[in-house]
């Protein structure tokens, strides 16, 4: 309908947003140049006056390699009773840091970006999102290490391989960012949440099979323990790394639990879930997030 002559024009507000509400993940990618910019922000901001810079991503992986390959592989001699144990150590390494960097940055994630959150409008899962990323960038050193050993003893690309690969890091990233928006909305409300969280990471390396095969488990836990630990995401995640880059430098003698492609797509719809409910809290609890920081 046109406005009479000379009557206040009404403003149009249908493109503003209620503070406190977004379009969520989906938004988050419809911004993909903001959320660039945080990213970038981020790794500045991690590196800012450090010599090595981004070189600090080779130096600490291969720092966490020695020392649980000289305590795991050495001192315990898994490097006798496991063929080629550097590689089977390390691709399970990769994945377990890229786990727990990702949720112990996506927990600090919006609080660490407090003055933004308290002035400015903008998709507040942006923040989780982008360690997520950062978490990405740091990943990708450790895994050229990996390949480098693995062709260096015989490794080469097939479709199972990358295919294993593939789905063991979407269901590790698909976890971690869902326990990820969890953790940062509690976080801002319960400031020890990163301590849960620290305490939490330190069960992970044990919870896999990273310094011992699953092998170990079957042989010596009763059935329903071993049907726990199989059901572990992180535990499938990394014994799909391990299938994709160890077993095909081995003999092939060595043999993974049946069905487990199939139970990693069922984890994966799980973990889809688990984000799914991760959006929910997240978005019910930050519309108080600019008057709880």
């Amino acid at each position: 309908m046109t406005a009479r002559a000379g009557a206040p024009a009404v403003p149009d507000d249908s493109g503003l947003v209620e503070p406190g509400r977004g379009g969520g993940l989906g938004e988050v990618f419809r911004r993909r140049y903001l959320l660039k910019l945080i990213v970038r922000r981020e790794l500045r901001a991690r590196y800012q006056g450090s010599l090595l810079g981004l070189g600090w991503s080779y130096v600490r992986p291969a720092a966490h390699f020695a020392v649980f390959f000289f305590v795991a592989g050495i001192f315990l001699g898994m490097s006798r009773h496991v063929e080629h144990f550097p590689i089977f150590m390390f691709s399970a390494l990769v994945l377990v840091s890229f786990f727990n960097e990702t949720l112990i940055n996506t927990t600090h994630s919006v609080l660490g970006n407090a003055p933004l959150v308290r002035k400015v409008y903008l998709p507040r899962e942006l923040f989780p999102v982008a360690s997520l990323l950062v978490s990405c960038v740091h990943l990708l050193p450790g895994l050229a290490i990996v390949l480098t050993v693995a062709v260096a003893w015989g490794w080469a690309p097939s479709a199972a391989a990358i295919g294993s690969a593939l789905l063991g890091f979407a269901l590790v990233a698909v976890l971690g960012i869902g326990l990820g928006l969890i953790c940062s909305a509690l976080h801002v409300f319960y400031r020890d949440t990163d301590k849960v969280v620290d305490i939490a990471t330190l069960f992970v390396t044990w919870s896999v099979p990273m310094i011992y095969p699953w092998t170990v488990v079957r042989d010596t836990a009763p059935a329903w323990a071993l049907e726990l630990y199989l059901s572990n995401p992180l535990a499938v995640g990394v014994l799909l790394f391990e299938r994709a880059f160890w077993w095909p430098t081995t003999d092939g003698a060595f043999a993974f639990p049946p069905g487990l492609t199939r139970d990693a797509l069922v984890l994966l719809g799980l973990a889809v879930l688990l984000l799914g409910a991760g959006q929910l809290v997240f978005a019910r609890l930050q519309r108080r997030f600019a008057e709880e920081l």
